[in-house]
């Protein structure tokens, strides 16, 4: 293995750094001692005084190698920001889909690159919106979307060649993308043209955000279905978007939302090779997201490393000889957990370093929270100043200037590959211990997050962990002089009213036929779910309609509950 460093120089560096600790810092530290006995990263990573050469003696050279190539630590692409700066992403959703159409038309008059909608709760949990269980929650948190004509109504005007297209949605995420490719075809779009993703991550669903309809089987099943649909149909379209980012929000630590997220990479591989599928034909599209969180070089390391892991995943583990199989790509959210009510104003300043470390980190496309997220869904005020953030990163700051410029640091470096070493221990141990889906029902990652989650309020609560206006420069007397986003209970009234008006104009005959052949496929693993869910929707079936028929043949699920 090639080093990085000459022994001879090493050896010299070693003792020079052993005299300087004896004696500038030992007199040093007799005049004016440390902050404190430990400092670590937010990860728990030990965080040493200063680094050296000495710090990545150990690393391969093979393991830094040049941007675009294996195994894709400094970049995934060989000029980075260079050539097309990472696609600005704001996260839209509320109301009708005339509402968020209005949000997105602005954001794109703002100069946002690409779109991403959020989906109110009823449609995540695939439930309609005149449901009894819908009530009070139509368009509260997302857009509301019950048939395909709200589907329309989300992407009226909007040329899906052009600009990519993001749906944040789960459990029922594949009647979303048959939605959207319906939408694309009656358009004259060419689906090989459309470009963007669907999250569809249902392994982190039961690991951490806690939306599911179905048993985790069937849950699986469909992810394997979309994305073997999309590699035969849709070329430019990531079928998945592997989400660390929700295990994050649910509390686990940096490093666990990392190796978590390759561990269901790993279980969603195994399943599409299983149908005969090469790898080469579906890898170059899978795509991931991840939270941004505070801890600014950790942060960085974090994205290199996993692009690293990822890359020895693909070539190593399931023999894939396509670099573009093995190039990780990735969307970042900054961290929605570390927002404040408290002087929600410098959330402001929160976001633009944490979107800092993902640029620097290698992002491909970026979400930056809104200062108000912690009391609602962002005003349009926020969302601009969250926006022109991004924008102030890409042109003014010259970061995308230069590949990878942290590349070469010795912290940064040796962090990197420490956190690689790190999500390697983890990835074998879910292996040795019967793999993810074993270890899921048996609740070994939820307790793993829960673990992290107490770790960290005992931190915050002890003031280990500093927040700035909750634990350390708190106001006592602070007033609120913000302008939160409206809930209107017109939404609920009008999505009820265009469902029923669909459910007067559909064929019940033909929706019948379709819903009975639905439940013969769903019976059939061989099958692919996504042509009998696409004529479906053209026929006018509901969300409701798919999932209520789906639940008679596959169930729903229970977590078993860890304490």
């Amino acid at each position: 293995m090639k080093k990085l460093h000459d022994t001879k120089i090493l050896k010299g560096l070693e003792k020079q750094v052993e005299s300087w600790e004896k004696n500038e810092v030992a007199s040093f530290l007799n005049r004016q001692p440390e902050r404190q006995n430990q400092f670590t990263t937010l990860g728990g990573f030990p965080v040493k005084r200063v680094y050296t050469a000495l710090d990545v003696q150990d690393i391969p050279v093979e393991d830094v190698n040049l941007p675009g190539q294996f195994p894709f630590t400094r970049g995934p692409y060989p000029t980075m920001y260079r050539g097309k700066k990472w696609t600005m992403r704001q996260i839209a959703g509320f109301g009708t889909g005339e509402d968020t159409n209005k949000r997105f038309k602005y954001l794109i008059s703002q100069g946002q690159t690409g779109l991403s909608t959020d989906f109110d709760m009823p449609t995540l949990m695939g439930y309609d919106s005149d449901h009894p269980m819908s009530r009070g929650e139509v368009g509260r948190g997302g857009v509301a979307i019950d048939t395909l004509s709200d589907m329309e109504a989300l992407f009226s005007d909007i040329d899906l060649e052009k600009i990519s297209v993001s749906l944040t949605i789960n459990p029922s995420a594949w009647i979303l993308l048959a939605m959207y490719v319906v939408v694309a075809e009656n358009r004259g779009f060419d689906l090989n043209k459309l470009s963007g993703t669907i999250q569809a991550d249902m392994l982190k669903e039961y690991i951490a955000q806690k939306e599911w309809i179905f048993p985790i089987a069937p849950s699986v099943r469909i992810v394997r279905d979309c994305i073997t649909y999309c590699a035969n149909k849709m070329k430019r379209y990531n079928p998945v978007n592997i989400c660390g980012y929700h295990i994050n929000e649910a509390g686990a630590s940096p490093l666990h939302e990392a190796a978590f997220t390759l561990a269901n990479t790993i279980t969603y591989v195994e399943e599409v090779v299983k149908t005969g599928m090469d790898v080469d034909k579906f890898a170059p599209r899978l795509s991931f997201f991840f939270a941004c969180g505070s801890d600014f070089f950790e942060e960085v390391a974090r994205f290199r490393a996993v692009r690293q892991a990822f890359a020895k995943i693909m070539k190593n583990r399931f023999g894939a000889k396509n670099p573009t199989s093995m190039r990780l790509r990735f969307h970042c959210q900054t961290a929605a957990a570390t927002l404040t009510k408290p002087q929600y104003k410098i959330n402001v300043v929160r976001t633009a370093f944490q979107a800092l470390a993902a640029v620097l980190g290698g992002a491909q496309s970026l979400h930056t929270n809104g200062m108000d997220e912690a009391f609602s869904i962002p005003t349009e005020e926020a969302m601009k100043i969250a926006l022109r953030t991004q924008q102030i990163i890409g042109e003014e700051t010259n970061i995308a200037n230069v590949v990878d410029p942290l590349g070469g640091s010795y912290y940064v470096e040796n962090l990197t590959n420490q956190y690689e070493k790190a999500i390697f221990e983890i990835l074998d141990e879910i292996d040795t211990n019967g793999g993810t889906i074993k270890l899921i029902e048996e609740g070994w990652f939820q307790k793993k997050i829960a673990d992290d989650a107490y770790e960290t309020a005992l931190a915050k609560q002890s003031g280990e962990k500093t927040v700035i206006g909750i634990n350390k420069f708190v106001e006592t007397e602070e007033e609120f002089d913000l302008e939160v986003h409206p809930y209107s209970l017109q939404s609920m009234e009008f999505q009820i009213e265009r469902l029923n008006k669909v459910r007067e104009t559909r064929d019940p005959k033909i929706l019948q036929t379709l819903l009975e052949q639905l439940k013969t496929i769903a019976l059939d693993e061989s099958k692919n779910i996504l042509p009998i869910t696409i004529e479906l929707v053209k026929a006018g079936a509901s969300m409701g309609d798919i999932v209520e028929t789906l639940k008679t043949v596959w169930g729903t699920y229970r977590e078993t509950p860890v304490f």
